[in-house]
């Protein structure tokens, strides 16, 4: 038997019987022979930590627009605390940790500069419409490789779609990821926010903290545990309705004091300005669009979704540099 033969006996024997098993994937869209030593999920997660999408989530803003301050999260802090939340749940419940460290890899690599200021902006002004998890999916599908995307497994596609509120992930490694995002930034944002002086956390009301605990770390203990005692043995990942309701308590508190507070969303405008007119530009000017996103075009590719495949990769620096250099008159020298 080879070593990847091995591992997946191991996981017959060892995960739960609700668990994902890496020989009983579905595949992938595309044939490819087996991998000697690592199972098709490792291999995705592999192949989603060395592409370029995830590089850039290094410079995505999280919730604070390129924050000054060196311990706000990015967009790739997040998506690493998302992984390890999940992980360690997963392997609570015995379920196939690979695919969850995939999956919560990958699940905003579709994901916009600025935040949902840019994921908004991109909705609004592109006639296609523009989701940051479909646009996840064509990240891994279509756009790495020079257009020959990823090629990921069946099961992580499916957990990358469905990672958000209303997604119905058709595994328990994706249920588990989409619970993971929210318990993430819930605790994260709510300790950037304590950070950035915006709140205390003597504002969270009362009933919420005698229920998930009074501090991010105690929050994000306090829902681990829910899950993994509420789930296990069954064939679903959940949490106990007490902990489920504090947490959409919590969650509302965040929209209003945090995600729509003036202070800390008061240059979301600009930032939304800024993308609409980088989309603009590139329309009008379609040719100056790098060479991999010209190939697109003449295969086929709607130019509305390429230039919002343009746009939408941009980090927030390369963003704001791009603009500066269409739109910022630059001081003369000789």
């Amino acid at each position: 038997m080879t070593i990847r033969e091995n591992l997946e006996q191991w996981e017959r024997n060892y995960l739960s019987i609700y668990a994902s098993h890496s020989a009983e994937s579905k595949g992938r869209q595309r044939f490819e022979k087996q991998c000697d030593i690592r199972p098709v999920f490792q291999r995705d997660r592999d192949r989603i930590i060395h592409c370029k999408a995830f590089r850039r989530l290094k410079d995505k803003t999280q919730v604070f627009l390129t924050p000054e301050g060196d311990h706000y999260r990015t967009r790739l802090t997040h998506t690493l605390e998302v992984s390890q939340n999940a992980r360690t749940i997963a392997k609570a419940l015995r379920l196939n940790e690979e695919l969850v460290e995939a999956i919560a890899l990958g699940h905003d690599l579709g994901h916009t500069p600025f935040g949902h200021a840019g994921e908004r902006a991109l909705n609004k002004i592109c006639p296609l419409g523009f989701e940051h998890n479909l646009q996840s999916v064509r990240t891994v599908e279509r756009l790495e490789k020079d257009g020959r995307g990823l090629n990921l497994t069946c099961e992580v596609r499916d957990g990358i779609l469905n990672h958000q509120t209303i997604g119905k992930p058709h595994t328990l490694e994706g249920k588990v990821v989409r619970l993971s995002d929210k318990i993430a930034y819930i605790h994260h944002d709510m300790d950037d926010a304590v950070r950035a002086g915006i709140l205390k956390e003597s504002d969270v009301p009362a009933e919420i903290r005698e229920v998930i605990g009074s501090s991010p770390g105690d929050r994000l203990d306090h829902f681990i545990h829910d899950i993994v005692t509420t789930s296990m043995g069954k064939n679903d990942v959940i949490m106990s309705e007490p902990v489920e309701k504090a947490m959409m308590q919590m969650r509302n508190f965040m929209s209003v004091n945090v995600y729509h507070n003036p202070l800390a969303k008061s240059e979301e405008g600009k930032a939304e300005k800024l993308m609409e007119t980088l989309y603009e530009h590139f329309m009008k000017h379609i040719d100056s669009l790098p060479e991999e996103f010209l190939n697109l075009l003449s295969e086929g590719e709607a130019r509305e979704q390429v230039v919002c495949d343009y746009v939408g990769a941009m980090t927030d620096r390369f963003a704001i540099a791009t603009y500066n250099e269409i739109y910022i008159p630059k001081s003369w020298s000789l």
